[in-house]
């Protein structure tokens, strides 16, 4: 049987999974970023245990990434870079998703037992 912590991290996985491959390919340009921010945050945070999600998406990097007359490009993990934090049972953990090696990593930045006090990091 899982335990609460290894279960908030399996949750924190399937948020980030849903979040990169619901919205990668997404057309983004420098005038849509926040709004896409927003759109994505407030989409996953309707997913259960998950209480807060923070995207930024780097205009200048959008706008490096237009290379047609269309004015926008396609969203990737180059252009992000999320964090988010989910609750299940007394333990929360953090996650981020940055840029390593020219790759979007998704990686778990703490994990804290809230009944023992515990941090995993």
């Amino acid at each position: 049987m899982a335990t609460d912590a290894r279960q908030a991290c399996f949750e924190a996985g399937i948020k980030f999974g849903s979040l990169y491959h619901q919205f990668a390919g997404t057309p983004v340009s420098p005038a849509s970023t926040r709004s896409l921010e927003t759109a994505i945050a407030e989409s996953i945070e309707n997913q259960p245990y998950c209480e807060d999600v923070a995207v930024a998406i780097d205009d200048d990097a959008v706008a490096a990434d237009i290379d047609h007359e269309n004015g926008y490009t396609e969203l990737s993990g180059h252009l992000m870079e999320v964090d988010m934090r989910v609750e299940y049972g007394g333990v929360t953990v953090r996650t981020r998703m940055e840029m390593e090696d020219g790759y979007p990593l998704m990686k778990l930045v703490e994990v804290v037992d809230g009944a023992d006090g515990d941090d995993e990091e």
